[in-house]
This record gives structure tokens, C-alpha cells and sequence, in this order.
């Protein structure tokens, strides 16, 4: 299989991370919507009248600071290093925007799915009073 090939199955919707975090915010029973585009951002699940957005980032894609994150390929270094460092910008913009506009942001990162505290995380999150600063990393 070539490369290209590989890219493009890469989905950007629906993916495994994805689908654990929605199964998880369901079992507590909470309804939320699947990239609802708000401003110039689409994040993966919106509570719209909470005013609340989730974000489900892979590691390596958006650049954490996890060792899958600080993974560097072993071909095409530069190409990569600039891909990941838009997306980073990308991502910092369009939660800036959210902010300003009175939205609640809460990033799940990839190496954070499988930690037993993330359901508490998620529930704390959803539950907070609209007036509470409440943004996690």
C-alpha cells in the first residue's frame, strides 16, 4: 500500500477515539451533537445549549506533548513538522474563537481515553455551571 493510500484512510470523523468518548458521555446520559459548526470551528461533540465543545485529538496529530505525540517520522521530517505545527495553530485559533464567544472547551487527547478517571472528567465538565472558567487540557 502506498503512502497516499494510507493517508486517505486516515478518517477525520468517527474515529476510535472518537467513538469511546461518545459511548462514555452516553452512558452517563447526556445528547450532544456531532460536529455542529460554530464560527470557523467544528468540534467533535457540541452541547449547544450548554455552550460546551469537546475536541477528541490523536496525539500525534495535533502535537502533544505524550511520547506518541513527540513521535517524529522517520521520512518526510520536514513536511511532518510543518503539518502538525498548522494544525496546532489551527487548533489554538479555533479555540480562542470559541472562548471569546462565551463556549466551554474541553480537549480529550488520544492517551487520555483509557484512564479510569475520564468519565468523572467528562461528567465534571459537562455538569459545571455555565459560570465556572472550566477548560481542560
Amino acid at each position: 500500500m502506498d503512502r497516499s493510500a494510507i493517508m486517505r484512510a486516515v478518517k477525520s470523523r468517527d474515529t476510535s477515539p472518537e467513538r469511546i468518548v461518545r459511548k462514555l458521555l452516553s452512558a452517563c446520559g447526556y445528547r450532544y451533537r456531532l460536529h455542529s459548526k460554530i464560527l470557523s470551528a467544528s468540534p467533535d461533540i457540541v452541547f449547544s445549549g450548554r455552550k460546551k465543545a469537546i475536541f477528541i485529538h490523536g496525539c500525534f496529530w495535533h502535537g502533544h506533548h505524550c511520547k506518541r505525540g513527540a513521535r517524529v517520522p522517520k521520512t518526510h521530517v520536514v513536511y511532518w513538522r510543518a503539518k502538525i505545527g498548522r494544525n496546532k495553530t489551527r487548533d489554538s485559533r479555533q479555540i480562542s474563537q470559541l472562548r471569546r464567544a462565551g463556549w466551554k472547551i474541553k480537549i480529550v487527547w488520544e492517551c487520555q481515553l483509557h484512564r479510569p478517571n475520564l468519565m468523572k472528567s467528562l461528567r465534571q465538565f459537562v455538569e459545571a455551571a455555565a459560570s465556572k472558567t472550566t477548560a481542560a487540557k
